[in-house]
């Protein structure tokens, strides 16, 4: 059944996007059973269930963590994440900068907008991004590289909320993609998940975030 849905969903995304299996509180033998279907990317909400995950599985698949991010729990992620999607402070990026100096890394970050009319999730707003994006600070942070946006639309039946919430942040990440920094280097546009990647990918999504799709609701 996972391989089917992986399949289905591929040839849904036709390579306009990247797939990132969105594993949380699947057992590993599941993640294995998407490995083995192809999937190499596997994105994790909590700490804990990525840094418990990751020695159990191949060394090959790149980890995300997409989830709301504290800073006293980079270290334990630093070794090994490909790509943090959730940053939302300036205090974030800078210890993850200091862990991954620690393990001789750079890692890649995604500021996380906050585009939806909820009050639950977490994010930037528009000006702070491109405030963060603007601060000299930025210029002390080696081990860190931003590679662009995330963002969760609404929970909502109404596609034309969320297709205007996706072209908002396409628009934002245009825009802000034209800010020259050493450590800012726009190519990943993370939106879309079960109920609305197919929307993401049509309003210029890189990267689609597929849970309840592949491995079935929790």
């Amino acid at each position: 059944m996972i391989a089917d849905n992986i399949q289905r969903i591929k040839a849904r995304i036709n390579d306009r996007a990247k797939l990132i299996a969105v594993t949380k509180t699947k057992p590993v033998s599941l993640l294995q059973e998407a490995y083995d279907a192809g999937c190499r990317r596997f994105g994790e909400n909590k700490v804990q269930e990525m840094v418990e995950k990751q020695p159990l599985l191949p060394a090959d698949i790149e980890w995300h963590l997409i989830g709301h991010l504290q800073t006293n729990k980079v270290k334990y992620i630093a070794p090994f994440v490909a790509l943090i999607q959730s940053v939302d402070s300036l205090k974030l990026l800078q210890e993850i900068n200091k862990q991954a100096l620690k393990n001789q890394r750079v890692i890649d970050c995604l500021l996380q907008i906050h585009i939806a009319q909820e009050e639950t999730k977490f994010g930037l707003l528009a000006d702070e991004a491109e405030h963060l994006l603007n601060d000299a600070q930025l210029d002390e942070l080696a081990n860190v590289r931003i590679v662009g946006l995330m963002g969760l639309a609404t929970n909502t039946d109404d596609d034309g909320q969320v297709r205007r919430e996706f072209r908002e942040l396409k628009t934002l990440y245009d825009r802000l993609g034209a800010i020259r920094r050493p450590n800012v280097v726009f190519r990943e546009l993370s939106m879309g998940m079960s109920g609305d990647y197919a929307i993401a990918i049509e309003e210029g999504s890189t990267m689609v975030r597929v849970g309840s799709a592949i491995f079935g609701a929790r």
